[in-house]
């Protein structure tokens, strides 16, 4: 979330490096974070044109057009400037670190309305029907005064531009996660812009989680069929380094089958939770009933806060149910079990706060290799594993 200052820029034989930064487990039991014991840096995130900050890390599970299964997509929130809200590309970075331009994305011939153009958010998934989806939270000059309400960019699986959506409820898109079938799918963003930019700094509680429920195929764009605000009243403000503080990271826990099983039942018949990095207050928050609540919970019941949280940002969660975020105020990441217990924490850099605070933002678990996670520091995309 701090500023990079350096565009790190890695030879291709230097791109996977073993590191030999220590982590320091809470606890031993059964928890996901205790064996993953190495830091290995994966590839600089810097394409050709020098976008830097990468923000956005979602993996690819089906190979289709320019997708490579098993790779990372991350996208970049500012561009060389160092301007934040003015990155326009998404890198895919193999696991043996290879890096190739997805996507690069231009402002002046979006294929629909996106308020104040472009600059790349955490908000980033990509759909098993192939369709990338990323969140624009752009700037003028890289400050937070300029800040305009964006859009979600919808691409197609070679990386262009098909359509946004914008509008409406969504102001600022933050971060994102989704669930999806090969005919259904929902996404639930954060959005940290309603008020923020009005009130110069002041905190305003006025972020909210959407979710959009949508229509798709692999043959036709996605249409977006309904927006429902299911959380609301997160604290957010504008910050000098940081651009915005809000509620950030999303993660999904669901339990009633395929995706489109959960989808079409919409309800919480399979114990469905939304967990919230609620970055201002400190705290991981849960929505109840995410897939089927047709009004909002507020800012949901509080799952864990304190402890070795530190400005929660990137959230997800692991198969198993355990929830995974790294923090914005140093640079440490949290394992929180479902029933809340902080069972585990890992240092992810060393020289300790607050050299690497504020570094740490998007992640990505993948079972049997470890947690992918984004230095937008130095700009890198790095794999906590065993």
């Amino acid at each position: 979330m701090r500023i990079s200052t350096v565009a790190a820029r890695i030879a291709p034989a230097l791109l996977v490096l073993a590191a030999a930064f220590p982590v320091f487990p809470a606890f031993a039991g059964d928890a996901v974070l205790p064996p993953l014991t190495m830091n290995s840096v994966i590839a600089s995130t810097v394409p050709g044109n020098g976008d830097i900050n990468p923000y956005g890390i979602v993996q690819v599970k089906r190979s289709t057009g320019r997708l490579v299964a098993g790779n990372i997509l991350i996208s970049n929130f500012n561009a060389s400037s160092n301007f934040q809200g003015t990155g326009t590309t998404i890198v895919q970075v193999a696991p043996d670190g290879t890096v190739t331009l997805f996507a690069g994305i231009d402002a002046g011939s979006l294929p629909g309305s996106c308020p104040g153009g472009v600059g790349l958010t955490t908000a980033l998934a990509v759909l098993q029907s192939g369709w990338v989806i990323v969140g624009s939270l752009p700037t003028a000059d890289g400050t937070a005064a300029t800040a305009q309400a964006g859009c979600l960019i919808v691409l197609d699986n070679m990386g262009n531009a098909v359509e946004t959506f914008s509008g409406g409820l969504i102001n600022g898109p933050w971060d994102m996660t989704a669930l999806d079938g090969d005919r259904q799918a929902m996404l639930f963003v954060t959005n940290v812009l309603n008020g923020t930019v009005a009130a110069n700094g002041a905190v305003v509680n006025g972020g909210t989680v959407l979710r959009l429920n949508l229509r798709v195929s692999t043959s036709a764009m996605p249409r977006l069929e309904a927006i429902t605000v299911i959380g609301s009243g997160f604290a957010e403000h504008s910050d000098p380094a940081a651009l915005v503080i809000g509620p950030t990271g999303v993660g999904l826990r669901s339990d009633c089958g395929t995706a489109d099983d959960c989808i079409e039942q919409g309800q919480d018949e399979g114990g469905s939770t939304l967990y919230v990095a609620d970055t201002a207050n400190n705290r991981v928050a849960a929505i109840d009933n995410p897939l089927g609540r047709t009004h909002s919970a507020g800012m949901g019941h509080t799952l864990s806060a304190g402890g070795t949280l530190n400005a929660p940002l990137g959230l997800v969660v692991t198969p198993g149910g355990e929830i995974l975020t790294v923090n914005g105020g140093d640079g440490f990441i949290t394992e929180i079990s479902p029933g809340g217990k902080q069972v585990a924490h890992a240092q992810l850099q060393s020289g300790g706060a607050p050299a690497v605070a504020g570094t740490l933002f998007g992640l990505v678990f993948v079972p049997k290799r470890g947690i992918y996670y984004v230095d937008d520091g130095a700009n890198m995309l790095n794999l906590l594993h065993h």
